[in-house]
């Protein structure tokens, strides 16, 4: 999975082809988004996701000529802490939730990953 300080490490296939265009807009992690279209997408202002971005929750990827370009991942993420904002949460707070949350998501995918490949991963005390 390409990391967000890597936007563009998707963009090549596992034998060192390049991805189909098809291919590329299939990756939720591949930044196709302008900050205009990315805002209007979410609902907010570019203002908004420059915030976002200040906060290390959203790093988006820079085209040659230094704009922003968002992914679909990262529009998910924003979305949700938009949600959070508009039911009174505030905006450092929803930022931290959802870190929080994506930081829960990834540990579980890891630990299914080890389970498929029979690895034993310890269980945290109940």
């Amino acid at each position: 999975m390409p990391s967000e300080s890597q936007p563009n490490a998707g963009v090549r296939r596992p034998d060192g082809g390049r991805l189909s265009v098809a291919d590329r807009l299939d990756d939720d992690h591949f930044p196709a988004y302008t900050m205009g279209r990315a805002a209007e997408l979410v609902g907010v202002t570019p203002a908004f996701l420059r915030a976002l971005d200040g906060t290390g929750l959203i790093t988006p990827a820079r085209s040659e000529g230094g704009h922003r370009r968002y992914s679909r991942h990262q529009l998910k993420l924003a979305a949700r802490v938009r949600e959070l904002v508009d039911r009174g949460t505030p905006a450092d707070a929803a930022c931290r939730i959802v870190g929080l949350e994506e930081r829960l998501e990834q540990v579980e995918r890891d630990y299914e990953e080890l389970r498929r490949q029979g690895g034993r991963a310890a269980h945290p005390r109940q």
